[in-house]
């Protein structure tokens, strides 16, 4: 619906006395009226109201229902995301929760309370437009998917799937380089699917998650009897990986020793299990990525430069989620969606006040964080729609519009500044560039205490 639109209307009334009353009462309303069920069906069709109010009594059974009944059943058929009002009169209420349990919305009483009743309708655009975007979200996230599987709409991650793709089919080593949760093994992943190699073994290991004694063992394996505890012969990931890709997650963190013998497989292509003295010749493609300052390390000697030139012949840097414009509302349809369906919740979307949250959240934790507080907000949502307090915010559901924007970006400054002088204005102030009179008033705006 566009912004000079206005929302539509259809009564379905034969009282015209009701008739004109309720179209005195929604002139902020484009209102179309209908006295029967064939008049309310082409009054449907052909103008495609977000919301019916509908009496049950209708002729050729104005003191019954069975009319209504029918009405509301073809109209559910022909625009299922329609919002219907069923009317009820005095002692009729049974009739109104039955037409509930058919598919209406919502139901008034008679006679009409005008105010009331304008309540129920203006909830019923409300949620009708809520259900939209969310279906528009949803249909968004399905056009979506890039290599891997990856949601994404942000020309910053595009461009890396590109990348990525582009060298899938080279036999050289990616590094991928990005903060932690930022999507780095389902890339490796993607890239193994892109490649030749797709029909071999895909095998990830995370370096950082493995003591270093047992990581050796683990990636190049153990002959029987090798140390304490070798009761047969092992394969490692490298050999697991033949013919495949080997993912190396926080490859940073290999020590210097372990750093050497990955660097002659690298050369010559073999491998020696631990305890064994036999080369063995293995042909895996080696993907690696880290979190860390990679370049600063090599500088600093904590890791060969001569192993990042063989693990680096492709460094792809992977943006985080606070430089990819509009894909957290993307991923977060996306995991309320998975979520809902595997633990059978009733979650449907999400509130205006909750996509500005996702919109606006820095997600310093990446596509990881994000996913965990969908995660948990399907699990904590009472209603249809995920709000901002279930998503665990407690004011960044505000509207992002200029004032906000500045008014959170001056809180957040204002608390660095003080909390890198402890709590001294003075300091606070030369830190921020500005006079103390200004940090005070700006202090008392936001109601900040040192």
């Amino acid at each position: 619906m566009t912004a000079d639109t206005k929302p539509r209307l259809l009564i379905v009334e034969d009282d015209p006395g009701l008739q004109r009353q309720l179209r005195w009462a929604y002139e902020g309303y484009d209102i179309f009226v209908a006295s029967d069920r064939a008049s309310a069906i082409a009054q449907l069709r052909a103008e495609e109201p977000q919301v019916v109010t509908l009496d049950l009594g209708l002729p050729p059974d104005p003191d019954g229902v069975s009319e209504g009944f029918v009405t509301l059943e073809s109209i559910r058929s022909l625009a299922p995301d329609t919002k219907i009002i069923v009317a009820s009169g005095h002692g009729e209420r049974e009739s109104a929760l039955r037409a509930i349990a058919a598919g209406a919305w919502d139901f008034y009483m008679k006679p009409i309370d005008i105010d009331a009743l304008g309540l129920i309708v203006s909830r019923a655009f409300h949620v009708h437009a809520l259900e939209a975007e969310n279906r528009r979200l949803a249909e968004r996230v399905e056009g979506t998917t890039a290599l891997g599987g990856m949601i994404t709409a942000a020309p910053e991650m595009l461009k890396v799937t590109r990348t990525v793709e582009r060298v899938a089919d080279a036999d050289v080593s990616v590094m991928l380089l990005g903060a932690s949760g930022s999507g780095k093994e389902l890339l490796a992943r993607g890239l193994h699917d892109e490649s030749p190699r797709k029909d071999g073994a895909f095998v990830a290991i995370n370096c950082a998650a493995i003591p270093e004694t047992l990581l050796e063992s683990e990636l190049f394996g153990h002959e029987k009897g090798a140390f304490t505890g070798a009761v047969k012969t092992t394969e490692g990931k490298i050999e697991q990986a033949s013919g495949g890709t080997l993912f190396l997650d926080e490859v940073g963190d290999i020590p210097l020793a372990l750093q050497v013998k990955l660097l002659r497989f690298l050369q010559e292509r073999v491998i020696e299990r631990i305890g064994g003295r036999k080369a063995i010749a293995v042909d895996t493609r080696i993907v690696c990525a880290t979190h860390q300052d990679i370049d600063a390390m090599v500088a600093d000697g904590r890791f060969r430069e001569d192993l990042y030139y063989r693990l680096a012949e492709i460094v792809v840097r992977i943006p985080a989620l606070a430089e990819r414009p509009g894909d957290a509302v993307l991923l977060a349809r996306h995991f309320l969606n998975k979520y809902a369906e595997r633990m059978k919740r009733p979650v449907k979307g999400f509130a205006p006040d909750a996509l500005s949250a996702i919109d606006g959240h820095d997600w310093p934790g990446n596509v990881r964080e994000l996913e965990n507080r969908i995660k948990r907000a399907v699990i904590m949502a009472d209603g249809k729609l995920v709000t901002a307090a279930d998503l665990d915010f407690e004011d960044e559901g505000e509207p992002i519009n200029l004032k906000a924007i500045r008014e959170r970006a001056d809180r957040k400054a204002i608390r660095h500044a003080l909390a890198r002088s402890e709590g001294n204005i003075s300091g606070t102030a030369r830190l921020l560039g500005i006079s103390r009179p200004t940090l005070y008033d700006l202090m008392k705006n936001y109601d900040l205490q040192p």
